[in-house]
């Protein structure tokens, strides 16, 4: 793929992601990151697979540095689901104290 056709379509694949993203409501956006973030433990395995291959250097340290960010991406995304399932539990209620 020559550069020209790689950097068209990486422009295209920005304008079409910011397009899409914009669209999508407000109530709808923590639930579609949380489920984006989760899959990219699919990210998570493919920089391990590249990481264990041994190319070259380079290739070794970009991958260690994908393994780190996709981790940092799928712990975030469990921890916002976490959190907004947390918000539609019920809350215990407090007992009045009669003194018995």
């Amino acid at each position: 793929m020559t550069p020209i056709i790689a950097l068209t379509l990486f422009a295209l694949a920005v304008f079409l992601g910011v397009e899409v993203i914009s669209k999508v409501p407000p109530t709808l956006h923590t639930p579609l990151m949380s489920g984006s973030n989760a899959i990219s433990g699919i990210t998570l395995v493919g920089a391990l697979v590249s990481a264990g291959t041994e190319y070259s250097t380079l290739t070794t340290v970009l991958a260690i540095g994908a393994v780190a960010l996709a981790t940092i991406n799928v712990v975030g995304g469990f921890l916002v689901t976490n959190r907004m399932l947390a918000m539609f539990k019920p809350k215990a209620r407090k007992s009045k104290g009669d003194g018995s």
